[in-house]
């Protein structure tokens, strides 16, 4: 059945956690795909006034997302701009940092670990999820030194993964997002996207895409990645030289088709850009649940279908994670034949912990801070 297993796999990794501001549930099943290239991270305690939740879908492999499961948060916690209070510039920083780790030597080594199996032309890397939770050793801060070795000129993998992360601290919440996954705040019942998905289609990413020396074919850059930002995708594989070639593709570089490594051009005007959509948005009492879910989840319901069937299910059931295994279930697909409902699928419910303690925002806070809603 190429990438569709004969029926699905339908176990699920759940968990629940919780300290003094908020409880989350999350849950992750592999679904009709053949791999599972989903991971996740929970941590309740980033520091003493923060909380971290992502979650990341990979593409073409599952390393690059485990990797940025295992170590985006880390780079968040590290950055000096974190510690002077910034927490938006530290999110943008930990997004490129994830493409500069993953190259050279260590960067070959840490995927190699990550995964089970490696090719040195391509650095197609496969493995098992990763999801890191409080407490983990991954949750401290790493210097990623510089390492020289047999594979100090690595470029990186050619998979990569979507990011969509949250971290909540005191009473603001920062949304830091490439990709399709989304994030969406219930606040009176009401959806308000908190993210945009980045689809080559877009004005802004056609623009950048098209200057950079790109194309956009069937919805697809360059003929082959369905989004115009993802982390990992450093280069081209072979075979998306071949499919352009066979498009009778003028070909604009020489050696590899690489998707960020043109030199000429900064990381956030490559074909294909980590660079994060930061938003910023005070909480208030009105605010219900927060969820961060994967594409898997959004092709099969609307941001505002999701904000009303787990308002129906919270009203029977207090435990999260099983709110999240139900929402998976009624997105799983009977079959195979449509597509949609046949991705792995991955979502986290954070509920916060009233009272606040904040005041409603004003109108023109309200403004900037509900970005869009979804009916």
């Amino acid at each position: 059945m190429g990438i569709y297993l004969s029926s699905p796999k339908t176990d699920k990794l759940s968990e629940d956690g919780e300290n003094d501001k908020l409880r989350y549930g999350l849950s992750s099943m592999q679904g009709w795909r053949a791999t599972m290239e989903d991971a996740h991270a929970a941590i309740l305690d980033l520091d003493d006034n923060s909380s971290f939740l992502g979650v990341y879908d990979g593409h073409g492999g599952k390393v690059v997302s485990k990797f940025c499961a295992k170590y985006l948060h880390q780079q968040v916690l590290s950055d000096e701009a974190y510690a002077a209070g910034d927490v938006g510039t530290s999110l943008q920083k930990a997004f490129f940092r994830m493409d500069e780790m993953m190259q050279g030597q260590r960067g070959w080594r840490e995927l190699a670990i990550l995964g089970d199996k490696i090719s040195k032309f391509s650095g197609m890397i496969e493995g098992f999820i990763w999801s890191p939770r409080s407490g983990d050793s991954a949750n401290r801060p790493d210097a990623w030194a510089f390492e020289e070795g047999p594979h100090s000129d690595f470029t990186g993998p050619n998979s990569g993964s979507t990011a969509c992360v949250a971290v909540i601290r005191h009473k603001q919440l920062f949304v830091a997002n490439a990709g399709d996954s989304r994030c969406v705040i219930s606040r009176k019942g009401q959806a308000y996207n908190l993210s945009r998905d980045h689809k080559p289609d877009l004005e802004a990413e056609r623009e950048r895409i098209l200057k950079a020396g790109g194309f956009i074919h069937a919805g697809r850059v360059n003929g082959s990645l369905n989004l115009a930002r993802a982390i990992g995708n450093l280069f081209f594989t072979q075979c998306n030289l071949f499919y352009m070639q066979s498009l009778s593709v003028e070909l604009s570089f020489t050696g590899d088709m690489e998707f960020k490594q043109n030199k000429f051009l900064p990381t956030e005007k490559q074909i294909v850009t980590a660079s994060p959509d930061v938003n910023t948005v005070e909480l208030c009492d009105d605010d219900d649940f927060l969820v961060l879910a994967c594409d898997g989840i959004w092709d099969c319901m609307s941001s505002q279908q999701l904000v009303d069937f787990i308002h129906e299910q919270m009203n029977t059931e207090t435990k999260l994670s099983v709110v999240c295994e139900k929402v998976l279930d009624r997105c799983l697909a009977p079959n195979t034949a449509g597509g949609e409902g046949c991705d792995n699928m991955t979502m986290i419910l954070v509920q916060f912990k009233k009272p606040l303690q904040s005041t409603e925002p004003s109108q023109a806070e309200a403004s900037h801070n509900e970005p869009s809603s979804s009916n």
